[in-house]
């Protein structure tokens, strides 16, 4: 599959949409102590990309870009620079908190050497794992977008946006939509395409400061999970709980309260087998066609060694690996935000 095909050009509509501004009405550098304390937390360390511990929004729109191989050294940070504070002046400027629309940037684990700056301390590439298939031309980038807002409409506007402002320094690798499904409980919690609750296990504003971020930036980790949804759903309700590890109707522990079962998703995953070491998760349905639907699977952590950990564990002894596979895979240093006179990278780059 050709880059070009999966990185799919805007239809003609939507092209029209963002040459009517709407693209750039985004809220893209917010303090996060700015948002409201209730939902996630202050931050006390300083300025922080929102999308990270801000509550997610209806629709989510990732894209992937590669850094132009001719750009290397002095030359690539000047690029760089400049694309990011293009960036960074029309997503403050014009943005406005009525278009509901998040951009959180981060940089791929090649990009560093290639332009001669320092590498974060915990960026690297993520190793293979068993039971994988992944897409080559869906893996990887040099610069990481995440685009959150309550339509399609909006991401898709603002992707365009900021293709363009990249010029031929930074070229469409790969882009994966998801959306959260309507819920249909009181709570609101959204529910994967599984039928089960998102979320429900994720760290505190407090644990967050331990776990999720670093001073100022964090790690994303991106995984594309195909799902086997018709055979999963063929499974009696008891029995896909005790895959999950959780009950369907609310979430809440199995029976009696015990402990989830030994080979179950969430006990697999949790933090009880890591020191009490946590991730925040954003996870994203996708429906990419009848045969190709299922978890976008998005996590910030302070280091992505802890996914590693916790990948290895669930492919060993997770029994909701037979009807997953991972099919896409990223990982990425989400920048500190940008401040007064200080554009998204200014931290990194100089």
């Amino acid at each position: 599959m050709a880059k070009n095909d999966v990185f799919d050009a805007p239809t003609r509509r939507r092209v029209l949409i963002a040459g009517a501004g709407i693209g750039l009405t985004v809220t893209a550098c917010t303090r996060e102590a700015d948002q409201p304390q209730g939902a996630h937390g202050p931050a006390p360390h300083g300025v922080r990309q929102a999308g990270v511990t801000t509550p997610q929004q209806a629709t989510a729109l990732l894209l992937a870009y590669d850094f132009d191989p001719e750009l290397r050294g002095a030359a690539g940070v000047r690029a760089l620079k400049a694309v990011l504070g293009a960036w960074t002046r029309t997503l403050v400027e014009r943005g406005s908190a009525e278009a509901a629309l998040i951009t959180t940037v981060g940089i791929g684990p090649r990009l560093p050497a290639r332009l001669g700056v320092p590498a974060p301390a915990a960026l690297r590439e993520l190793p293979p794992f068993p039971g994988e298939r992944l897409d080559p031309a869906r893996c990887g980038g040099d610069v990481l977008v995440q685009l959150c807002a309550d339509s399609a409409d909006a991401t898709e506007a603002a992707a365009a946006t900021l293709t363009r402002l990249a010029g031929d320094a930074l070229r469409p690798r790969w882009r994966q939509a998801g959306f959260l499904a309507p819920s249909p409980d009181a709570d609101g919690a959204p529910r994967d395409l599984l039928g089960f609750k998102n979320g429900s296990a994720n760290p505190t504003p407090e644990e967050c400061e331990r776990w999720v971020w670093t001073g100022d930036a964090t790690y994303l980790v991106v995984r594309r999970v195909h799902l086997r949804v018709e055979d999963f759903a063929r499974l009696s309700v008891h029995r896909q709980e005790e895959i999950i590890g959780r009950r369907r109707a609310d979430g809440g522990p199995l029976e009696g309260g015990r402990d989830a079962p030994p080979h179950s998703h969430v006990r697999a995953a949790g933090p009880g087998l890591d020191a009490g070491a946590r991730m925040l998760r954003r996870g994203y349905s996708y429906a990419d066609g009848p045969t190709d639907q299922g978890l976008l699977f998005l996590a910030f952590m302070r280091d992505p060694a802890l996914f590693t950990r916790v990948q290895r564990r669930m492919s060993a002894q997770d029994e909701l690996s037979r009807f997953s596979e991972a099919r896409g895979s990223a990982v990425a240093y989400v920048l500190p935000g940008a401040r007064p006179g200080r554009p998204l990278g200014a931290e990194l780059l100089g």
